[in-house]
C-alpha cells in the first residue's frame, strides 16, 4: 500500500510573507502533517484521529509527499495505532513539543522506516530559537489550539464518522460478535448447515407477510450476536424460497428448527421470545458444554489477563552508558538513542516532562547488528540493558515487532542460543529475559510470538526454561515472569473461546519446566508466585484428555504444589490455595 504524507500550512501563507521581518528567519509555513494510507487520513490533535483524505478541518493539503510503500496488513497497522493512543492523548498535545508532526514521524518510521522531511521536524526548534518565537509562544499556542486539534474522532471509524466529527473515544470499535445469515434458496441453506456440522445451527422460517415473525426478530438478532462464531443462526423467507419450504415441509410461520452436530434436534412454531431464548441457549450449551474448570473458584484465572509483567526500573543512565564499549557508545547513530533514553528516564526519577520524538531506529538497528557480534562478551549485557529500556516505549517495540525476521533481537540473543545457556554470564541472561518481558509493551509482539513457527519464541522459551532451574532466585523470578506473559496470551485466546495460540509442544516444554522449578523452589515466594500463576494459566480450561493435563498427572503436580504449603518461607503465598488446592486438586 502507498503511504503519503499530507502537508498543510496552518498560517495559510502568512508565515512565508512575514516570518523574515518578524523573526529574522525565513519560515515557509507552519506545518501540520497527516499520514494517508488505505484511503484514510491519520492525524493527531484530540487524540489520534481519522478522516477521509482531504476532508479534515484543515482543508486541502499544500503538498503531498510520497513516503513509500508498506507491506504491513491493516490489522497490524490498526494494532500499532492503538498502541500509540496511550502516548498521543488529547491531554499530552503540545503545539511545539508533542504535536501532529511527532505523530506522523513515528507512524512513518513504523510503516516505511523513513523520516518525514527534516524542515518539518525541525520547525518548532527553528521558531523557538528566535527571540520573537520565545515571546510569542504562549499566544500562538492559545490562538492555534482549536485549529491544530479539531474535534476528536475515533480511528478506523470511516469517512462518515470523520465528517460528522462526533466526540468518541480514540479506539477501534469492535466488530459484531455474530449476525443472522439470510439465505434465499435450498443450496445456500445446505451450505450453511454443512458449515455448522461440528457445532449447531438454528433455522428461522419466516415470510414477509407474517406480522408475528417481526415480534421475535430482535430476539433472534440478539441470540446471533451472543453466539458469535459458535453457531449459525439462519433466516429464510419461505414465501420466495419454495425449494426450502418443500424440503422441510414448513406450513406456518414463524417455525424454528435446531440442528446439533449435523443432526436435527428440535422443531417448534410460534412467536414466543422466551421460548426461543430458552431453546436456543440450551442448544448452545449442548454444542459447547462449559469446561468444568469454570465451576471452580478461580478468580485469578476466570478473566482475561490485561497486565503483563515488564521491567521498567532504570539504572543510573550515565553509569550504564559508561559500561558500553566505546566503539558502540561513540557511534553517531547510538548517541540519539542514549539521549532519548535519558529523557524517558530522568536521573531525578521524575516522570518525563514531555515525550520526545523517536530517533531513527532503522540506522540504530543497522549499527547494532553490525557492531554487537564484534563486542567483548562482558559488554553484551550493557547493550542489551540499553535496548531493554528502549523497548519500554511502545512506538519502539512496535517498530521492531515488524522488523523482517526479527534480525536485531535475534542478534542480541544469539549468545544465548548456544547449547549450554548456563555458561553465559548471569547479568546477560537476566537482562535478556527482562528484554523479552518488555516485548509485551506493544500488542504486536504477542502476535509475533504466537506464530506457528517463530524463531524468536523458540530462543526466548529456551532461555526461560533453562533459567527457571537456575540457582539465582532473581533469574528464576524473571524467567517465571516471561513464562507468565506467554501463558497469559495463550490463556486469553482460550478464555475467549478461540484456539490456543501457542503450539502444544511449547506449552508442554514450558509446563514441564514450571513444574520442575516449582518442585525445587524453597526460598523465593516471589518466584513461587510467578510459577504458580503461569502454571494456572496454562492449565485452566486445557482439554481434560490432552497432553497438558496428562503431563500434570504424570509429574504429580497436585502433590508438588501441596508440598509447598509445608515450607515456612512459602506457605503465605495465596495462589497455593487457589491454583494448588482448587485447580490442581479438583480440576486435574
Amino acid at each position: 500500500m502507498d503511504v503519503q504524507l499530507y502537508v498543510y500550512d496552518l498560517s495559510k501563507g502568512l508565515a512565508r510573507m512575514y516570518s523574515a521581518s518578524l523573526t529574522g528567519t525565513q519560515i515557509d509555513a507552519i506545518y501540520h502533517t497527516a499520514i494517508v494510507i488505505d484511503g484514510k487520513e491519520f492525524y493527531y490533535g484530540q487524540g489520534i484521529q481519522v478522516a477521509a483524505p482531504g476532508t479534515t478541518h484543515h482543508g486541502q493539503p499544500m503538498e503531498t509527499v510520497h513516503m513509500g510503500t508498506t507491506e504491513l496488513p491493516m490489522d497490524v497497522i490498526q494494532e500499532y495505532v492503538e498502541s500509540l493512543a496511550e502516548i498521543y492523548t488529547p491531554e499530552s498535545y503540545d503545539m511545539f513539543l508533542h504535536n501532529c508532526n511527532n505523530f506522523t514521524q513515528d507512524f512513518a518510521m513504523f510503516l516505511v522506516g523513513k523520516s518525514i522531511p527534516e524542515n518539518i521536524r525541525n520547525l518548532p526548534r527553528t521558531f523557538l530559537n528566535t527571540p520573537f518565537g520565545q515571546m510569542m509562544k504562549p499566544q500562538i499556542e492559545a490562538a492555534l489550539k482549536g485549529v491544530t486539534q479539531g474535534t476528536q474522532v475515533s480511528p478506523f471509524a470511516g469517512p462518515s464518522a470523520a465528517s460528522a466529527a462526533r466526540p468518541t473515544p480514540a479506539h477501534v470499535a469492535p466488530s459484531p460478535l455474530g449476525k443472522v445469515r439470510i439465505v434465499s434458496n435450498l443450496s445456500q441453506l445446505e451450505s450453511e448447515l454443512s458449515a455448522a456440522s461440528n457445532s449447531c445451527a438454528v433455522i428461522f422460517f419466516t415470510s414477509s407477510t407474517c406480522p408475528p415473525c417481526k415480534v421475535v426478530y430482535p430476539t433472534y438478532d440478539e441470540l446471533a450476536a451472543e453466539a458469535g462464531d459458535k453457531a449459525r443462526l439462519i433466516k429464510v423467507d419461505i414465501g420466495s424460497a419454495y425449494d426450502v419450504s418443500m424440503k422441510y415441509g414448513v406450513r406456518a410461520t414463524p417455525t424454528f428448527m435446531t440442528f446439533l452436530k449435523g443432526q436435527k434436534l428440535d422443531e417448534w412454531a410460534g412467536a414466543n421470545p422466551a421460548q426461543l431464548q430458552g431453546n436456543v441457549r440450551m442448544l448452545f450449551q449442548m454444542a459447547h458444554p462449559s469446561h468444568p474448570h469454570r465451576e471452580l473458584r478461580l478468580p485469578s484465572l476466570q478473566r482475561s489477563i490485561t497486565n503483563f509483567v515488564m521491567y521498567q526500573k532504570a539504572p543510573p543512565i550515565e553509569k550504564l552508558v559508561q559500561k558500553l564499549p566505546a566503539e558502540f557508545r561513540d557511534a553517531p547513530t547510538v548517541a540519539p538513542i542514549i539521549d532519548f533514553i535519558k529523557i524517558r528516564h530522568p536521573a531525578d526519577g521524575m516522570s518525563p516532562a514531555a515525550l520526545t520524538r523517536v530517533p531513527d531506529l532503522h540506522t540504530f538497528a543497522t549499527t547494532l547488528q553490525s557492531i554487537y557480534p564484534t563486542l567483548p562478551s562482558d559488554c553484551h549485557f550493557a547493550v542489551v540493558d540499553l535496548v531493554r529500556l528502549l523497548f519500554l516505549d511502545p512506538r519502539v517495540s512496535g517498530y521492531f515487532a515488524e522488523e523482517k525476521q526479527h534480525a536485531t533481537l535475534l542478534t542480541l540473543l544469539s549468545p544465548l542460543s548456544q547449547d549450554d545457556i548456563s555458561s553465559c554470564p548471569y547479568n546477560l541472561r537476566i537482562v535478556a529475559l527482562q528484554l523479552a518481558c518488555n516485548l509485551f509493551s506493544t500488542p504486536l509482539y504477542p502476535d509475533q510470538l504466537s506464530l506457528p513457527s517463530s524463531l524468536l519464541r523458540e530462543v526466548c522459551v529456551r532461555l526461560a526454561t533453562n533459567s527457571l532451574l537456575d540457582s539465582h532466585s532473581n533469574l528464576r523470578v524473571v524467567a517465571a515472569s516471561f513464562a507468565y506473559n506467554l501463558a497469559a496470551i495463550n490463556h486469553n485466546a482460550r478464555f475467549e473461546g478461540n484456539q490456543d495460540c501457542l503450539p502444544e509442544e511449547d506449552q508442554v516444554e514450558l509446563l514441564a519446566s514450571l513444574l520442575e522449578a516449582t518442585s525445587r523452589e524453597e526460598q523465593s515466594i516471589e518466584a513461587l508466585h510467578g510459577l504458580l500463576f503461569a502454571l494456572g494459566l496454562f492449565v485452566y480450561e486445557a482439554p481434560l484428555d490432552g497432553a497438558l493435563i496428562d503431563l500434570c498427572r504424570a509429574m504429580g503436580a497436585s502433590e508438588t504444589i501441596a508440598a509447598k504449603s509445608q515450607i515456612a518461607a512459602l506457605q503465605k503465598e495465596p495462589l497455593l490455595k487457589e491454583v494448588g488446592s482448587e485447580l490442581f486438586g479438583k480440576g486435574v
